[in-house]
């Protein structure tokens, strides 16, 4: 889930084990092997496909095989045979959820400014399914880059079914002392690679029978917490800005997700630009205490939570019980949340 102000997009990267089977004559994006259910049974809950394949439809389920297989019952993804581009995938939660999308069927477009990194995720997607991977070095930030990125993906793959807005960086630093090039570097990831990500594929979703935009905003983007004015400032212009855009999209084949992650095991407290925290408290410091107290959530359970909640298509989706928690604080107490967090602030750190 992390970003950098580094290079533009490159040319990607493709390979898989069924790289053949993808549709070179133009973007109907239609999948090699679908499954095409025919009948709905409303007493067992199962769809019957035309060879009498069974497929069981409960949701919530990680790990879901892409095809029914004949003669069993079999769970059947709605992101299988699906193509969605992901954003900071190299690690995270990006990593995380691109595994997490493999295992259901789903195909990726994988972008980072990290090349190694990307190499990594392919392997372990690989190792969840089957799926066809291509890989894009991108820096978000870059409006170009990400436009190119959005025109890579649809010539590797024939279409796009879905595009997560996932990278980010995180900042600590007062009001008083944030210099402007923290502030404009951390906007450009966080928020312009969101409004970037969305506008490049959002053409080609709308003519998608089913769509998907997920952009990834935090628990962060519903409360504000000293010495983050800038991380929250991003997060919350995320959050306005995926609400807007869900009820534009209203009606149409497009699903519109904001995700709100509160503390993930990931790299991104260690990656951070540290100037001067309110309390005092060191870089080493800020980064022991979210990793050993405040990261509850691994970056799989993370990605399987957003697949989750993209099956679902669902508007909203909290990543976490202290996201959760915090959400109803703020709703309970819209003001005075804050005397609670500063209460929490000081036993976390005793």
């Amino acid at each position: 889930d992390f970003a950098d102000d580094s290079p533009t997009a490159s040319a990607p990267v493709f390979s898989g084990s069924r790289a053949s089977e993808v549709d070179a004559a133009g973007d109907s994006g239609a999948p090699s092997n679908p499954v095409a259910p025919t009948r709905f049974d409303v007493v067992t809950g199962t769809l019957a496909g035309s060879a009498g394949d069974a497929c069981d439809t409960t949701p919530g389920r990680s790990g879901w095989p892409a095809r029914a297989t004949p003669g069993r019952v079999a769970r059947v993804s709605l992101l299988a045979d699906r193509v969605i581009a992901v954003t900071g995938a190299a690690s995270g939660i990006g990593r995380g959820l691109a595994v997490a999308l493999a295992s259901r069927g789903a195909h990726l477009a994988l972008a980072d400014i990290d090349e190694a990194g990307l190499e990594e995720t392919e392997r372990l997607a690989k190792a969840a399914g089957r799926p066809r991977v291509s890989r894009h070095v991108v820096d978000v930030a870059d409006r170009a880059a990400v436009y190119a990125f959005a025109d890579a993906s649809a010539q590797a793959h024939g279409a796009v079914d879905g595009v997560v807005n996932n990278a980010g960086v995180a900042l600590t630093d007062t009001v008083e002392t944030l210099a402007y090039d923290d502030f404009e570097w951390i906007m450009g990831i966080n928020f312009w690679g969101v409004v970037y990500g969305t506008k490049a594929f959002l053409p080609r979703l709308k003519e998608r029978p089913s769509a998907w935009i997920v952009n990834v905003s935090s628990i962060f983007g519903i409360i504000g917490v000293p010495s983050q004015s800038a991380y929250n400032a991003t997060k919350f212009a995320v959050r306005g800005f995926t609400e807007a855009l869900r009820q534009e999209l209203h009606g149409t084949s497009v699903a519109v997700s904001c995700v709100h992650p509160g503390g993930i095991k990931t790299n991104i407290a260690r990656r951070a630009r540290h100037g001067r925290s309110h309390d005092g408290m060191s870089r080493e410091e800020a980064v022991a205490t979210f990793d050993q107290k405040l990261a509850r959530t691994s970056a799989e359970e993370a990605g399987r939570i957003i697949a989750d909640g993209m099956e679902a298509r669902a508007p909203r989706i909290m990543v976490g019980a202290d996201a959760r928690i915090g959400d109803v604080m703020q709703r309970v107490l819209p003001v005075r949340y804050a005397n609670v967090a500063r209460a929490l602030s000081r036993r976390v750190r005793s």
